[in-house]
């Protein structure tokens, strides 16, 4: 049996694992859902039935039903040779990924209060895989790692210097895994090296981000001090007027049901009062529905508006990349998109964004158009599974 890296995500109430070899081939992945309540269930790659949880099974107890089904497939030996950890937010202390030990682990809980839907779930995770495994060597990959090289110009607020200085008030950015993963891999597919490359990384999940990447390095992105800044995303705002908070306390709105309608029933649910779904809001928009309409034209604006600021931390551009799940399957999102963005000299191939690029090499512009524009699945479970393999071996 070939060594194995396991990679580990977890969420508030979800649990992804994937298996990879050391060839970075993918053995296998799994999710455990809807964690800590009596409808918890888990699944190996869409297996069917599902892989049995107690009620309320918890982070730990789905790492080791799911753990003992790959073992049981003889999909992993008993232990994996190293673990990749997926951690949202790393603050100012991590640059880069870290093999996790007792100060690391400190280090994370102290960024606790920048991230706190977030970083306790994740030492969750790694507090279960370390009791499990306590002999393989483990490694954290930090989402905000990436953004580290952003300079003060787009990382600080226009606050009080205190605020930075005392309480770490700043702009970190988010999904820094996949921004990664474009740089290098929108380098690979235009034939140049990602130190020389530049480009915008559009990422549109039920998260959304844009990052301008200057020569392989991230140097301006759309999210901020947590996650709910930029883009309008799934259930997520993105950016309103802070006035918003002082007018809603004088309506009796409290400040903790704020926090929650702008992260939680905001966003394409908010506007179109449906679905957070991008391929049920264009169903639902082909069917006369206004908001759902609407939703997506507001979604596409905010968008190319963003588009068009990345451009100002630029000096050229190598290709405007999308990704993520609507990213990469959303033809529509694309085209209305681009279609704000003809001053600028994109425009799209209809056919080639039809496919998504699949015959093109991700490619979907036009002939005419200024810039390249690539369609490219995004991978933060290599990237992390790599990171994983890379310190293990120099450990």
């Amino acid at each position: 049996m070939t060594e194995s890296i396991l990679v580990v995500n977890c969420g508030s109430s979800s649990l992804k694992l994937a298996l990879f070899d050391e060839n970075e081939t993918k053995l296998a992945s799994a999710m455990a859902e809807r964690l800590n309540g009596q409808d918890a269930f888990a699944r190996i790659d869409g297996d069917n039935p599902c892989v049995a949880l107690p009620d309320n099974a918890n982070h730990k107890q789905a790492l080791q039903a799911l753990v003992s089904a790959f073992r049981e497939r003889q999909l992993m030996s008993e232990a994996p040779a190293s673990i990749g950890h997926r951690v949202v937010h790393g603050g100012e202390t991590f640059r880069e990924a870290v093999l996790i030990d007792d100060d690391a682990v400190k280090a994370i809980s102290n960024c606790a209060g920048l991230a706190p839907l977030h970083n306790p779930v994740n030492l969750a995770g790694i507090e279960a895989t370390r009791e499990q495994f306590p002999d393989t060597p483990q490694i954290a990959v930090f989402d905000t790692a990436y953004h580290q090289t952003l300079a003060p110009r787009a990382f600080l607020y226009a606050l009080p210097e205190a605020y930075y200085r005392d309480w770490a008030v700043r702009r970190y950015g988010f999904h820094g895994i996949s921004h990664f993963f474009m740089a290098n891999e929108a380098a690979r597919r235009l034939g140049k090296t990602p130190e020389t490359t530049s480009i915008i990384s559009t990422h549109l999940g039920n998260g959304c981000s844009i990052t301008a990447i200057k020569d392989g390095l991230s140097v301006d992105t759309s999210m901020g001090l947590t996650p709910l800044e930029g883009l309008v995303m799934g259930t997520r705002s993105g950016d309103v007027d802070p006035g918003l908070f002082e007018y809603l306390r004088t309506r009796g709105v409290a400040l903790e049901e704020v926090h929650k309608v702008l992260n939680h029933d905001s966003g394409l649910l908010g506007i179109s009062g449906r679905t957070n779904d991008m391929r049920t809001l264009c169903e639902l928009a082909d069917g006369g529905h206004e908001p759902s309409a609407l939703a997506i034209e507001i979604f596409c604006f905010r968008l190319a508006k963003y588009v068009g600021a990345m451009m100002a931390s630029l000096s050229h551009l190598d290709a405007l990349v999308f990704t993520g799940g609507i990213g990469e399957n959303s033809v529509q999102v694309r085209e209305k998109t681009l279609g704000h963005l003809g001053l600028l000299g994109f425009d799209i191939d209809t056919d080639k964004n039809e496919h998504h690029g699949r015959h093109t090499d991700g490619r979907i512009e036009h002939a005419d158009s200024r810039f390249p524009v690539l369609v490219i699945p995004t991978n933060e479970e290599l990237v992390i599974a790599r990171e994983a393999f890379r310190l293990a071996q120099a450990s």
